[in-house]
């Protein structure tokens, strides 16, 4: 059974029960391997856009007799997958952008059943203003650490109905409210870096009110950080 590390294990707990997957970009087919080994998933389609990805999830079904319960799709994001073949949609290690790119061409995006476990490797804001423009809810907020670096995951589904939020819950989503060690190291990280953007813009001149904009943002979190107002949910 492929062993996964902890970021892939992340995403796997946040995929329900007895349904069928769609991993984009699986690369080794990892995931949905373990899934159904364990008896997680009842099938899987695995799905990249290169071939040589593709070749190596290949191998990886064919190891552990799963040619019957895996289907490998060379596909753009979710372009050849339909909507009956998953239930549950992981699209993990790719830029938060780019994410948003494929939700936005898939054709049955907008399907309140479905449930999408997403894995922004950056432009997490980017992300949630896509989803909480196109009317999905974001749930299910969790971190970890994986060769010394921290990663994110959260699930996404569609209700219809756009919702407004605040700068700061662009950027931090809620980690900034969870009391775990990587939801913490995540939230330092964005810190550090919106504080020395924030920086950079006001040396230059070049954008005075985007600078204010990221130091309210910067106030506000720091705000929840002091208040300590933890939730592991």
């Amino acid at each position: 059974m492929p062993k996964l590390k902890p970021r892939l294990r992340m995403a796997a707990e946040l995929v329900r029960d007895g349904v069928r997957l769609a991993d984009v970009g699986t690369d080794h087919a990892y995931l949905p391997a373990a899934l159904i080994l364990e008896g997680r998933i009842t099938g899987a389609v695995a799905a990249d856009l290169r071939k040589g990805p593709l070749e190596n999830a290949a191998q990886t079904v064919r190891a552990n007799g799963l040619t019957d319960r895996i289907s490998l799709r060379l596909s753009d994001g979710l372009a050849n997958v339909s909507a009956g073949e998953a239930d549950d949609i992981v699209i993990a290690g790719m830029g938060g952008i780019l994410i948003a790119e494929i939700l936005g061409a898939c054709p049955f995006l907008k399907d309140g059943s479905k449930r999408y476990i997403l894995q922004p490797q950056s432009h997490s804001e980017e992300l949630r203003a896509f989803l909480w423009s196109s009317g999905f809810r974001i749930f299910g907020e969790s971190a970890c650490f994986e060769d010394h670096k921290v990663y994110i995951a959260f699930c996404a589904e569609y209700t219809g109905e756009a919702s407004r939020h605040s700068d700061a819950e662009l950027y931090f989503g809620g980690y900034c409210k969870r009391g775990d060690e990587a939801s913490k190291a995540y939230c330092e990280k964005k810190l550090k870096h919106l504080s020395i953007k924030a920086d950079a813009l006001r040396k230059s001149s070049t954008n005075a009110a985007e600078a204010e904009r990221l130091a309210r943002i910067i106030n506000e979190v720091r705000s929840w950080q002091e208040q300590q107002i933890f939730t592991n949910t």
